[in-house]
């Protein structure tokens, strides 16, 4: 092995856990779509992962509840019962095979929950404002024994993602999701402690945090939390580059290992100012990355594009399109095979790829999402 991109395949030790994994490259959380209905995962899911366990040294899974009426995905996974424990172990156990690091995504959906996945029907938030999208359910406002159960279910989940053998779980705090709806003043209207002014904005998610660090201790190994964060808000009153500021110099006081940036193009500036043309995670990795790793991620394909983000004092790229369209790209930059990373989807190629078929069909429906590799003409 003499790959020229030493930078990507050089190993990184994460701060506060002192995990330490052997590259720079993060499988990024894709939602798949492909558990059973009771939160149990499938063989296709399991397939898919293990296909994937050496695209990366740290890899993410899809997002799982934490709570049944934070369910926000048909044929998503679960970890709010104990009982789903095994089903986790199989998706760690697919992972790890290969030795890199798994990592659960704990999430709680919010107001953004369909109502159809839901028990009662009726999704939850900060507050009863809908979100800005056609057909948006208004939901119902917390209960403040609501907030205390849904904080003591994000440490549940950690407990289980433990026992279930990962190696760390990421809070899922960004795309519109409940913890950013309780930090967003578009969805959080409270006047309670559990909301207000920009402090007590971040009440919610501090406390999941918390929670979440506390069942991390149980862990006989080396245990990571992770972060996710998405940087701003479309909507008025909304998430603005100030607010997160605020609030990522706030969370990195916490023993945290990572922060995750989740945008969709890593280089592409404010959503908010067209003037404002600054990398989101750039601004963000300036004020706190001394302290709190940052992971980027948005749009990044090639060897070349990861050396550029990597060169940009940010010391990690998550990849999710990419490593869905091509699993071996990693072994292929060790091998210095990089002009047969395939940047496209084949449209041929779904079992080859293990790609399960509801995410495989979302994929298909989702125009311009991914680039689809050219099909050769036939000839008669």
């Amino acid at each position: 092995m003499n790959s020229k991109y030493k930078k990507i395949i050089s190993p990184f030790s994460f701060p506060v856990s002192g995990v330490e994994i052997a590259n720079r490259i993060v499988l990024a959380p894709m939602t798949t779509f492909s558990g059973n209905d009771d939160g149990t995962t499938t063989d296709a899911e399991v397939a898919y992962y293990r296909e994937r366990n050496e695209s990366a040294g740290l890899l993410i899974t899809a997002c799982a509840y934490v709570i049944g009426h934070g369910k926000g995905f048909h044929g998503q996974i679960g970890a709010d019962s104990d009982a789903l424990i095994p089903s986790l172990k199989r998706i760690a156990d697919a992972l790890k095979a290969n030795g890199n690091k798994a990592v659960l995504q704990i999430y709680h959906g919010g107001r953004m929950s369909p109502p159809e996945e839901l028990i009662d029907g009726q999704s939850i938030s900060a507050s009863a404002v809908a979100a800005e999208r056609e057909g948006a359910q208004v939901p119902r406002e917390m209960t403040a024994t609501e907030i205390e159960e849904t904080i003591v279910a994000f440490g549940e989940a950690t407990r289980r993602a433990i026992e279930a053998g990962f190696d760390g779980v990421e809070i899922h705090g960004a795309n519109t999701y409940l913890l950013q709806q309780f930090f967003s003043p578009h969805s959080n209207r409270r006047t309670d402690k559990w909301g207000g002014d920009l402090k007590k904005r971040m009440a919610f998610p501090f406390a999941v945090v918390d929670a979440v660090i506390k069942a991390a201790t149980l862990s006989l190994h080396p245990f990571l939390v992770g972060y996710r964060i998405s940087p701003e808000e479309m909507e008025n009153p909304g998430i603005t580059m100030e607010d997160t500021l605020h609030f990522v110099a706030a969370l990195s006081k916490k023993r945290l290992d990572y922060l995750h940036v989740s945008v969709m193009d890593f280089w592409a500036g404010s959503m908010r100012d067209k003037n404002d043309t600054a990398a989101r995670a750039m601004i963000i990795a300036a004020k706190v990355g001394h302290i709190l790793p940052v992971i980027g991620v948005g749009s990044i394909h090639t060897p070349e594009e990861v050396d550029r983000v990597l060169s940009a004092n940010i010391p990690l790229i998550a990849m999710g399109r990419e490593l869905l369209m091509e699993p071996y790209w990693l072994t292929k930059v060790k091998n210095n095979e990089v002009d047969q990373i395939n940047t496209e989807l084949d449209i041929s190629a779904q079992d080859v790829l293990k790609i399960p078929t509801p995410l495989w069909k979302g994929l298909m429906a989702r125009t311009g999402w991914l680039p689809l590799k050219k099909q050769p003409t036939k000839t008669i």
